[in-house]
């Protein structure tokens, strides 16, 4: 077994309940952990025993680019095709947050974490 981890993928997004949120848009980061059986690419050397993260990147821009009310809808998003399309994953755990939230208050991020298993 092992794992494989794209941290702070930066994409621009319009999520949120606000309608200010749907015009404007807001910051994103995207963090990807997911656990998968490593051993043969370990061996092989080959992209193909592998799981692609050029693939789990493009997921994370496409999916975020779909407007959801909720980060726990995007999230939802991301590892239901995750899991769909790369077969080799075991799990999958993301963190998906908005940068410098229109909440009323000086908060760097706010975070939501999903993870989903075969």
């Amino acid at each position: 077994m092992g794992s494989i981890k794209l941290k702070n993928i930066k994409v621009y997004a319009y999520h949120g309940c606000l309608i200010e949120e749907k015009k404007i848009g807001s910051d994103y980061r995207v963090d990807l952990k997911i656990k998968a059986d490593l051993t043969t690419s370990a061996k092989t050397d080959h992209l193909a025993d592998t799981v692609d993260y050029v693939h789990l990147n493009l997921i994370v821009k496409e999916e975020m680019a779909i407007r959801s009310k909720l980060l726990e809808h995007a999230a939802e998003r991301i590892l239901t095709r995750i899991l769909r399309e790369l077969p080799m994953i075991r799990k999958a755990i993301v963190h998906v947050s908005k940068i410098n939230p229109p909440i009323g208050g000086n908060v760097e991020m706010v975070t939501i974490t999903r993870s989903k298993k075969r």
